[in-house]
């Protein structure tokens, strides 16, 4: 799976710090105004965040393996 440096770099931003951060203003904003289902949106954020990591986490394994080819031939 190639993409952009420019790709990667959103998708981690995502991945890091917005995702996480969202996750826990909806999980505290819930809990102080009675939003509804705050456990199934929360596990819904984090289940999404934990994919687009194993995505990311793939493509560094492919990009570091590309570049260590390339080094050695």
């Amino acid at each position: 799976m190639k993409m952009s440096n420019k790709v990667y770099d959103i998708l981690k931003f995502i991945a890091q710090i917005l995702l996480p951060a969202l996750g826990t203003l909806y999980f505290a904003l819930a809990r102080i105004w009675n939003f509804p289902f705050a456990e199934e949106i929360v596990g819904t954020i984090t289940a999404v965040d934990a994919f687009l990591g194993a995505l990311l986490g793939i493509s560094t394994m492919q990009y570091n393996k590309a570049k260590e080819n390339q080094a050695e031939g």
